[in-house]
């Protein structure tokens, strides 16, 4: 099956398939390690994730490229704040999202790109550009690059640039500005401050420079697709094309996947509404990184997401829902053969679920697909009326939604056990919610016990011990749930 995005470059749905034939390339731009990450910016790394997931189910292979900004504005800015240098200060920050990234079960890109580590090919993109009349250096030793010279600016973002003012410059990393200015490609740095010795002169390098060095250091000049946040489209994408297609002649990015902006609880995310969320904070709150994970991916990429507590809880719901569902086929003792209408109902499934993943990954249709089959198979269950092919075949589009998804497979405790040890390092226990730190006293092999212990009080008919156990259980934040196929359990 072949994948149609939305390509913003385009305007339209295009298909997406590798130019070479043989491997995707894609860059996606990653963070800047100068804080925690937000949710806000989670929505766009796990869009991206189900974005390359989805090719490999596709049976696409990725060359998956992701940068690191470990020097920009901010950065020096908390760094000299802090009294550290930012080659001190990044690196925690830096594990701090890579941590996240398992968490949430981001797969690793082939390629994660440091800025600090690829100065030399920075200063070689302004040389380019400066032999080509695109850059020119002024009188402080910065280097800028000349709007003028690249005519289809805003090619991407689609804004009326009519306006541009020549000659007019802008030296910050980031600026919300509609007007289009020259932008800084190299800072000078003077003695004491950030900066290498180069041959441009000294300094460090401008944001959007950064990226577009990187993305052609792994995948050549021109590649198939660029990803990123919506916000990210103007200037910084636009300035990436502006600068690279100058210094190569060749188009940059064929195709460019944009994510649309998260609200929480229908407002911008922001500290000053009390609205901000780090993943941390919702984990030490005790909900669930799997939950988290399906409620960011539920919303459609291209469309605004209100994310809200409500909407966690249903992603929890949603997930048992799941597990159970699969936990029920697995330990069901089943007649052999299968059930010609069961079977077409899971190919009606999983075709669904295909076509909605493969029209611009609309991930609300491929997700209540499944939910579909899992009614259909739950009434099988209990009419008696399931047999083995029935039960392989729905646990074969179980395990493809969740190669994409990933959501089923249960790997919450760990996540959670580790937020909870980094609020014990940074002093921060009196944010975690006190049945987690009960429930993480627990191992899965002890709350297995207690519930042996149960089975067998039950056994002897001693049912004031079993629910004595059960009541304990639940104190601790750990759910029984008795059923037909015996007992299971979750952490709440």
């Amino acid at each position: 099956m072949i994948l149609r995005l939305f390509n913003t470059l385009s305007g339209q749905m295009d298909d997406l398939l590798p130019a070479d034939g043989a491997v995707l390339r894609m860059y996606a731009c990653g963070p800047t390690v100068y804080d925690y990450g937000h949710i806000g910016n989670f929505r766009t790394f796990l869009q991206v994730d189900l974005l390359r997931r989805t090719l490999h189910l596709f049976g696409v292979p990725v060359r998956h490229v992701m940068n690191i900004t470990d020097v920009d504005d901010k950065i020096i800015r908390n760094a000299a704040a802090a009294g550290i240098p930012i080659a001190d200060y990044t690196p925690r920050f830096e594990q701090a999202f890579l941590d996240d990234l398992q968490s949430l079960a981001v797969q690793r890109p082939e390629v994660l790109s440091r800025a600090t580590a690829h100065i030399p090919q920075m200063v070689h993109l302004v040389q380019q550009l400066a032999a080509r009349n695109a850059a020119y250096r002024t009188d402080d030793g910065n280097w800028y690059f000349r709007l003028s010279s690249f005519p289809d600016y805003g090619k991407l973002s689609k804004k009326d640039l009519e306006g541009m003012a020549d000659g007019a410059r802008v030296d910050v990393d980031e600026y919300e500005r509609d007007s289009a200015r020259d932008f800084a490609l190299w800072k000078a740095t003077p003695a004491g401050e950030t900066g290498w010795d180069t041959p441009i002169g000294r300094g460090r390098p401008g944001w959007h420079l950064e990226c577009s060095a990187m993305a052609m250091e792994y995948l050549g000049e021109s590649f198939d697709l660029h990803a990123g946040g919506e916000d990210l489209m103007f200037p910084h994408h636009e300035n990436e094309i502006a600068q690279s297609e100058s210094a190569t002649g060749k188009l940059f990015a064929r195709h460019w996947f944009h994510v649309r902006f998260l609200l929480v609880n229908g407002r911008k995310m922001s500290k000053s509404e009390g609205n901000f969320f780090t993943l941390r904070d919702l984990l030490l709150r005790g909900y669930k990184a799997s939950a988290i994970r399906l409620a960011l991916l539920s919303v459609p990429y291209r469309h605004q997401l209100n994310f809200t507590f409500d909407g966690l809880l249903e992603a929890t719901s949603a997930i048992d829902r799941l597990r159970t569902f699969a936990a029920r086929l697995r330990a069901a003792q089943l007649p052999s053969g299968s059930m010609p209408a069961t079977m077409a109902a899971v190919a009606a499934a999983r075709q669904s679920f295909l076509e909605a993943l493969a029209n611009d990954l609309n991930t609300a249709e491929a997700r209540a697909a499944i939910f579909e089959m899992v009614r259909q198979g739950n009434i099988a269950l209990d009419a008696d009326q399931l047999l083995t092919e029935d039960r392989d075949a729905m646990l074969h589009l179980l395990d493809d939604f969740d190669s994409v998804f990933a959501v089923i497979a249960d790997h919450d405790a760990e996540p959670t056990r580790a937020a909870i040890e980094w609020a014990r390092a940074n002093g921060q226990l009196d944010s975690v919610a006190p049945e987690l730190i009960a429930a993480d006293s627990l191992t899965d092999a002890e709350i297995d016990a207690r519930i042996e212990e149960r089975n067998l009080a039950r056994r002897q008919r001693n049912f004031r011990r079993a629910d004595q156990i059960r009541d304990e259980l639940a104190a601790l934040g750990i759910l029984l749930e008795d059923s037909r196929d015996g007992v299971r359990w979750k952490r709440r």
